[in-house]
């Protein structure tokens, strides 16, 4: 018998463990109870392979939190939040945080996944706010923690309102980031 290495071992368990979690976030961004065969069939695993990397639902319901905070961590990476002005910022962040529409569902509007300690928000983004606040692309008049909560709830509805098939992706994309523009953006020049 040919021993493995660690490395060699840990790929196949890792890509295991990740297509659990990814089966995971689909079925529960289209039903926040999914079952765990469910979730197993999703992934092509069986349910004693599922109970191995997860031996109850809450662990996995964990792991699936820890997950969607490294994507929404990843999110504000791919930003670029230091870039352009603190409005095209936000922006470009916002429409990251989209692109994560079933992580976000999940956050949401799962039972064991919203409940967990997630850090939505990191001071890098605090500081593009106070960017834009600074070189006049974002209202001063509103604080960047309103902004922040507010482009939270905005995501919120926009993610309820894809899952509702009230309107496409796009067009759903499209209307968040109009109406995050209009409401943090400022409205008029200042006199010189």
């Amino acid at each position: 018998m040919v021993a493995t290495s660690t490395a060699e071992e840990s790929g196949p368990r890792e890509r295991t463990r990740r297509a659990i979690l990814d089966a995971a976030v689909a079925a529960l961004a289209k039903s926040p109870t999914a079952p765990l065969a469910e979730i197993a069939d999703r992934a092509r695993v069986g349910r004693t392979t599922l109970h191995r990397y997860f031996p109850e639902r809450s662990d996995l319901l964990g792991a699936v939190a820890r997950f969607a905070e490294q994507s929404v961590a990843d999110a504000g990476e791919r930003a670029d939040l230091a870039r352009g002005t603190g409005l095209e910022a936000i922006l470009r962040l916002c429409e990251e945080y989209f692109e994560l529409t079933d992580v976000l569902a999940v956050l949401f509007f799962a039972s064991g996944v919203n409940d967990q300690d997630i850090a939505f928000t990191d001071g890098t983004v605090i500081e593009a706010i106070e960017r834009g606040r600074s070189d006049g692309s974002i209202d001063a008049e509103l604080e960047a923690e309103w902004i922040v909560n507010m482009m939270w709830a905005l995501l919120y509805a926009s993610v309820d309102h894809v899952n509702r098939a009230s309107g496409t992706r796009m067009k759903v994309q499209t209307m968040t980031l109009r109406s995050l523009r209009k409401a943090i953006a400022v409205t008029s020049v200042p006199a010189s």
